[in-house]
């Protein structure tokens, strides 16, 4: 179908496979970008290649046809079995590949599959491996969810604005099946915590912050549920001990899938930034995110429901896994009682 007048022709035909992140939150960045490979493109069958740990929000997406299980752990090359991937996915007979991250492993498997349109930005010198190649402006595109979303264009047209924020579905009958496999009810004022954060300690806001803000949230009536994955549940075990009876330590108690249908259910997310604050705010829940070491003119919650709490120190965004100045006052700093108050904009007393 040709493009509409005054736009470029779409980058993939009619079958095209995501080289997606490997990263929960970069994932759900990726959406808009999807939904407009699908406007450019009526009748577009679109698959994922992504990590297993991943492939969960993939499939809550509408625009992802199947996602394939990529098997390969971060930094590994693997050459062989990239190469038997590869075989694999060259019998799909896909049109073109869109390369979401930037490495030149990433690129690999599209080209040894003989896909002969491998759209993406440049990269680590990945000429040949891609050949729709994007050239970076990190000014034109702050965020990374334009990043994603540029790739729907040729090379070197500006980015149409407004970028659409990212969409998860959670049914009701998926929220119920969940709450029913893992023995839950859901109370009648239902505050979710995400205490975690898989890129580093820097972003993290103390345990006994959450715990003082989990009693204050009781006092308004609210039952805390802590979310996150098996590597969280040190962290919210110690937010439940400081705040005995007041807080569900369900880190590593869900699948991903789960956390999602859980997530979808509650009246407000407090997180950090982390893959499940996009979650919460591409479930279009009221969130309040929490930012040290990060910085949200990158990685926003992309929501208008959600509130960001920074210091803005000097010594912030680091974007270290760890302080380097041993303090950790960007969060540290972060008391309980100011973002208790961002909560109460969305559940009051």
């Amino acid at each position: 179908m040709p493009a509409a007048a005054g736009t470029p022709p779409p980058p993939p035909g009619l079958t095209a496979l995501v080289v997606a992140p490997s990263w929960i939150g970069d994932t759900v960045m990726a959406q808009p970008l999807f939904a407009r490979l699908h406007e450019r493109n009526p009748g577009l069958r679109l698959d994922a290649l992504a990590p297993r740990w991943v492939a969960p929000v993939l499939q809550r997406m509408a625009e992802i046809t199947a996602v394939v299980d990529s098997p390969f752990a971060h930094g590994e090359l693997s050459p062989k079995a990239r190469w038997r991937l590869a075989r694999d996915l060259a019998a799909q007979g896909y049109d073109a590949a869109i390369v979401l991250p930037n490495s030149l492993k990433s690129a690999l498997v599209p080209f040894l599959a003989g896909i002969p349109k491998r759209i993406g930005f440049t990269g680590e010198s990945r000429y040949g491996l891609v050949n729709v190649r994007h050239d970076l402006d990190k000014a034109a595109l702050p965020m990374m969810v334009e990043r994603f979303a540029q790739l729907a264009e040729a090379p070197g047209t500006p980015l149409p604005r407004p970028v659409a924020h990212p969409l998860l579905r959670s049914t009701a009958s998926e929220q119920q099946k969940t709450l029913a496999d893992l023995g839950l009810e859901r109370p009648a004022r239902l505050v979710a915590f995400c205490p975690g954060a898989e890129y580093g300690a820097a972003k993290r806001w103390p345990a006994a912050h959450f715990a003082e803000l989990a009693r204050r949230l009781a006092d308004d009536g609210c039952t805390v549920w802590l979310f996150g994955s098996p590597k969280d549940h040190a962290v919210a075990e110690e937010i439940v001990a400081l705040a005995p009876g007041l807080a569900r330590n369900l880190c590593g108690a869900t699948t991903l899938a789960q956390a999602v249908d859980l997530l979808a259910l509650a009246d407000l997310v407090v997180c950090n930034d982390s893959g499940l604050m996009h979650v919460a705010a591409a479930l279009g829940r009221p969130l309040v995110a929490l930012y040290g070491s990060s910085s949200p003119g990158f990685t926003p919650p992309l929501s208008e429901q959600a509130d960001i709490l920074s210091l803005k120190l000097d010594c912030s965004p680091c974007f270290k896994r760890d302080c380097p100045l041993g303090h950790l006052d960007c969060l540290n700093k972060l008391m309980p009682d100011q973002v208790h108050a961002a909560c109460r904009k969305w559940i009051p007393r």
